[in-house]
């Protein structure tokens, strides 16, 4: 009698490894999570919505790809569900009265933020059309891009400095910390399909204290460097072949009688050229030597005896590297970032930076002693709210037979008490929601939420004056 099978995987005792490698497409528990969101959904425009759409694209697979926003929703509705759903960032577009188009990078749950006006942008479908040969839609998106930074840093800037020397360090944390880390020794070249590129623009003169930053993506393909034209096409045609849809890319040999002619080109072979015969110049820089990852002969006993005696003799063939042509396609979106402030906490709090207003010392002590004093009421507030629960619990303990009996008074009871703790009536967090409605001590009105959420009131406060009057 056959024996019975015992399932190892998925029930309890099961060996499973403790760090399994995600699927491809998906991001592993510990990799940062993003969230792209357009605040004020019906007053940003098709064009804002668009541009979030394609930095979510940028941002895969570690965010938030479906995410719908509705307009009647607010953005402490967002902060209070990062911490379930374990994300990290938000990236927040909004559009002001004037008509600016804004991007706030947020560090959940504490900040800092980051404040952004986008001067310039190019959603994906306007690069595209630029393009003669556009690229997308294929496996680029499984992984997530290499992130290079240029020119972040500026040699000889200090605390002193129009843009301080911390400023661009904090500025440097938040953009890395978007993207899961990588170590060059370990991590697979295939894993690198795309390259989110941040160049800073230099200033212009040295009383000049802007930060622009020019956004640009990229797709990475890479070809056979040494190899001719006509053999670069007869390798993409056979993999053409082994696919499903075979349009296309296969050169048309009909009128020729023997694979020679097309290879050759003439009778003299003229028409055989490589990159170094082809008679234009070589640009080396931008070919890289990568190991074969082709499959290999297992040798036998005899083989690697006599390859252990050859050992002082090696081969090309033993070194198994060939060079590859890299290339990069632009993806897209472009965006051309001013930034504008830094907040300390999640889109509230103190100011670190502004480019425009700048404060003396004497002003700066003054609001520290003033974020002082609120911290001090919120500390207060903190322990005589927990004061006040701990009194309640307390008469409820003393009160119990008296509750037994009335059964239904002990679960209202017990549902004012959810609601306390569902609430989040301790948390500081709740408490500085609380304190700013809006989220944004700036006072950009490009959120429109407050101005939406009047509207809707006003309307159904109309309706039911209607109905009374009825």
């Amino acid at each position: 009698m056959a024996k019975s099978r015992t399932k190892k995987r998925t029930h309890v005792g099961a060996n499973n490894p403790k760090h399994k490698a995600p699927p491809p497409g998906r991001s592993a528990v510990q990799d940062p999570k993003s969230m792209v969101i357009r605040i004020g959904a019906g007053e940003v425009g098709s064009s804002i919505s668009q541009l979030a759409k394609d930095v979510r694209q940028v941002m895969e697979p570690g965010t938030a790809s479906r995410l719908k926003e509705r307009r009647a929703n607010r953005l402490r509705d967002y902060v209070t569900m990062t911490g379930p759903l374990g994300v990290t960032h938000l990236l927040l577009f909004s559009r002001s009265e004037s008509g600016n188009t804004n991007l706030r990078i947020a560090t959940t749950p504490r900040g800092p933020t980051l404040h952004f006006r986008v001067e310039k942008y190019s959603l994906c479908k306007d690069v595209r059309k630029a393009q003669r040969h556009p690229k997308g839609g294929g496996k680029e998106y499984i992984t997530p891009p290499l992130l290079i930074m240029n020119n972040i840093s500026t040699p000889g800037a200090d605390a002193n400095s129009k843009v301080p020397k911390h400023l661009e360090s904090l500025t440097t944390t938040v953009f890395q910390s978007l993207f899961p880390r990588i170590n060059p020794q370990t991590t697979p070249l295939k894993s690198i399909r795309r390259v989110l590129l941040l160049n800073r623009e230099p200033a212009k003169d040295k009383d000049d204290g802007s930060f622009v930053l020019n956004f640009r993506h990229y797709a990475i393909s890479t070809k056979p460097a040494g190899v001719s034209k006509p053999l670069r096409r007869l390798d993409a045609a056979e993999k053409l072949l082994s696919a499903k849809n075979r349009k296309g890319g296969i050169p048309n040999l009909g009128k020729l009688e023997d694979i020679s002619e097309y290879m050759i080109g003439g009778e003299n072979g003229e028409g055989y050229m490589t990159d170094g015969t082809s008679g234009s110049e070589m640009d080396t820089d931008a070919e890289v030597e990568v190991l074969e990852d082709a499959p290999r002969r297992v040798l036998s006993s005899k083989a690697r005896a006599a390859k252990l005696e050859n050992a002082d003799k090696p081969t090309d063939s033993d070194e198994r590297v060939e060079r590859r042509r890299v290339t990069l396609v632009e993806l897209g979106p472009r965006m051309k970032l001013r930034m504008t402030k830094v907040e300390e906490g999640l889109c509230s709090g103190k100011t670190m930076w502004h480019e425009h207003i700048h404060k003396s010392r004497q002003e700066v002590q003054d609001l520290e002693k003033r974020w002082e004093q609120r911290r001090q009421e919120k500390e207060a507030r903190r322990k005589q709210q927990k004061a006040n629960v701990e009194k309640k619990q307390k008469e409820k303990a003393a009160s119990g037979a008296k509750k037994n009996k009335d059964g239904e008074g002990a679960k209202d009871d017990d549902d004012d008490d959810e609601d306390v703790d569902m609430n989040g009536y301790n948390s500081d967090l709740f408490d500085e929601m609380m304190e700013q409605d809006e989220m944004d001590s700036e006072g950009l009105a490009g959120d429109g939420e407050e101005a939406v959420g009047q509207e809707m009131d006003d309307d159904e406060w109309e309706d039911e004056r209607e109905e009374i009057a009825g």
